[in-house]
């Protein structure tokens, strides 16, 4: 029996997530944004399963914008660095999401 090639693909996803118990967000932090690479037979499921996960994790994802695949992005004129390619392969080679950045909002009160 052959083996299918893979359909999975890697998606970049910027992920806004809000405050939760647990979270391991600095004290005085609002919520945050996290940059994730996804694999997925499509950004669908690349989507449900970073949110998945992010909730495992304790976090409290509020919004997910996608910005398509590797091959996408160097279309639109995306500048990809040589370390973000990688990540997207370790993405693609371990079938999973992996947090590239986390970005910490603070409210103006504090």
């Amino acid at each position: 029996m052959t083996k299918k090639p893979s359909r999975q693909q890697v998606f970049t996803l910027l992920i806004e997530v809000g405050r939760n118990s647990g979270d391991g967000l600095p004290e005085g932090a609002t919520g945050a944004a996290l940059m994730c690479y996804a694999s997925g037979v499509d950004e669908a499921e690349a989507v449900r399963e970073t949110v998945a996960i992010l909730k495992q994790a304790d976090l409290a994802p509020l919004d997910v914008s996608g910005y398509g695949t590797l091959e996408e992005r160097m279309a639109e004129g995306h500048d990809i660095s040589d370390e973000e390619k990688e990540l997207m392969q370790r993405a693609l080679d371990e079938n999973s999401v992996i947090v590239a950045q986390m970005t910490p909002f603070f409210g103006e009160d504090n």
